[in-house]
């Protein structure tokens, strides 16, 4: 071995080689270059056989790292031979040492700060604990979403072994409800907080690439608004195998290109419900935040200690350290009340709760029962509430047929639904509840009520699957069916009922129509409806 020293490592070296007549793509032996260091420096070695020597450790990928970390010089002395050994062209090389040293500038300016380890290892339930607490000591939220929160926090740092990212979804239905807060609160304590407000697509799904951090973005309620590309990033990013396509400039012509787009995200907004579709709204775990009352007190964010949350990140940094191999292995029990996508959304959270025992798996489970439940009410589709609209009146009035203008009849009877100004400001039409209910398989039929009365109309049985499969408490027709094959015992309700009215021991002349104030499902104006056996047909009413 030849040993050379200088103080000017790239001139040096070259001077040298020239010197003694050495190329440096003609090396019989290992060439090594101690720099002579200046004062108060450490010395440098280059070892420029292990720069260019394609079959050094690690293959074509180690062999290209380490001529990026050659200085231009060196490179384009050497670009030429070690193209051709690695099988490619010089302009392709060149391209792949560019991106490396880019992506080593990047990583060189993080927009976050890395956070280290903790030294000793941790008690997750103790930990928990603390990221729940330290949320609640300047949030105004319940026990549930506090848990549900501290949770979220956790599995950013886990995100590398588990397949789904749900989202958090930080919503409030006016200002000054600590929507921000609650989200710089998140921010501080997971794992590479990233900031993305105002930011584009194009430079969201490069920044996941590149850092795979979590992004935060506030006022999402203006952020989404007419951006279809974002939300198809946001929604593919939920799954570990989500990607979006781009071209990508390579040389003078343009490649495809897949870019990862799994990541965790927050937002944070006002009446997110009516700004994000449906498709994002089920992807997270939904925080619903009022505004603080006088006699609710909790710290000011803007005077905490940064300490706080430093030391609370390296936490649980070494959290996901220790335990992200059981994460990873972990199927925790999923409660059926769930449905498929809350599952999804929970799975990860109650993995890693189970890591911190009992208590704290059952806290997991209570909060997404608690929040599922919660997001439902307020995310259900005009179909979902449809259908619970149709079986509370199936239950209240204990009956198993009704007409189909009885029914539109007792939608929009109910002043909380939106059924009776449905219909551009006027009550829900027949046309309209018939296509609403063809989406689950539900057509009306002609029924018999008595042996005078067969109208169109629908049986609580022809629900049954519908409820099972988009309500979460359903009723079936078993459970209050009766005999309506015998005209003596058969049972009719009216629509200003309250309670079922028995009519088997009733002279079907005694029965008049009912002067309830029902809708007129043809005129939409207030109609006499004949709801009783052998009731006198309204020519003014459509009867189906």
């Amino acid at each position: 071995m030849k040993t050379w020293e200088t103080d000017e490592p790239t001139q040096g070296l070259c001077a040298l080689l020239d010197k003694e007549g050495i190329m440096q793509n003609q090396h019989p032996e290992v060439i090594t270059t101690t720099i002579t260091p200046k004062p108060e420096s450490a010395a440098t070695v280059i070892n420029l056989d292990e720069a260019i020597d394609p079959q050094h450790d690690g293959g074509d990928d180690a062999t290209i790292k380490r001529l990026a970390a050659l200085s231009p010089l060196e490179y384009d002395k050497v670009r030429s031979e070690q193209a051709k050994a690695l099988g490619v062209r010089p302009a392709t090389l060149d391209a792949e040492v560019k991106a490396i040293r880019g992506a080593e500038k990047e990583a060189g300016r993080l927009p976050f700060a890395e956070i280290e380890s903790h030294p000793d290892p941790i008690d997750p339930a103790q930990l928990l604990d603390e990221v729940s607490a330290t949320i609640r000591q300047f949030i105004v939220l319940d026990e549930h979403q506090a848990h549900a929160a501290a949770l979220w926090c956790a599995l950013t740092y886990f995100i590398d072994v588990v397949e789904v990212a749900p989202l958090a979804i930080i919503n409030a239905p006016e200002k000054s409800c600590g929507k921000t807060q609650l989200l710089t609160v998140l921010g501080r304590m997971s794992y590479r907080p990233l900031p993305a407000s105002n930011a584009s697509a194009s430079a969201l799904f490069r920044a996941v690439e590149l850092w795979k951090p979590t992004i935060l973005i506030d006022e999402a309620d203006t952020f989404f608004r007419d951006n279809t590309e974002l939300h198809g990033m946001v929604n593919a990013g939920y799954l570990r195998d989500g990607f979006v396509l781009r071209s990508e400039a390579v040389g003078d012509s343009f490649e495809p290109r897949m870019f990862s787009v799994f990541s965790a995200k927050a937002l944070a907004g006002i009446k997110l419900e009516k700004h994000l579709p449906d498709a994002t709204m089920s992807r997270g775990i939904v925080f619903n935040l009022r505004r603080k009352l006088s006699g609710e007190s909790v710290s000011r964010l803007r005077h905490a200690d940064p300490d706080l949350f430093t030391g609370i990140a390296s936490k649980l940094a070494r959290f996901a350290e220790d335990y992200s191999g059981q994460v990873r292995k972990s199927r925790p029990a999923l409660p059926d009340a769930l449905d498929d996508r809350a599952q999804d959304n929970w799975d990860g959270m109650l993995a890693v709760a189970s890591c911190a025992g009992d208590e704290w798996l059952a806290k997991a489970t209570a909060a997404a029962l608690k929040l599922s439940e919660s997001s439902n009410e307020k995310t259900a589709s005009a179909g979902n509430e449809l259908l619970s609209d149709i079986q509370n009146i199936f239950e209240t009035k204990r009956i198993d047929k009704i007409s189909t203008a009885d029914l539109i009849a007792a939608l929009c009877d109910d002043e909380e639904a939106p059924w009776a100004t449905y219909n551009r400001g006027r009550p829900l039409a027949p046309r309209q509840l018939v296509k609403q209910l063809d989406a689950y398989g539900i057509k009306p039929k002609r029924i018999r009520f008595s042996s005078f009365d067969q109208l169109r109309g629908f049986e609580l049985s022809q629900f049954d699957d519908s409820f099972m499969r988009y309500l979460s408490s359903p009723i079936l027709s078993v459970l209050v069916s009766q005999n309506s094959t015998n005209p003596a015992t058969a049972r009719h309700v009216a629509v200003t009922d309250s309670v079922t009215r028995d009519t088997s021991n009733v002279y079907p002349s005694q029965l008049q129509p009912s002067n309830g104030a029902a809708c007129d499902t043809k005129t939409d104006k207030t109609a006499f409806l004949g709801v009783g056996v052998n009731a006198p047909i309204n020519d003014d009413v459509e009867y189906f």
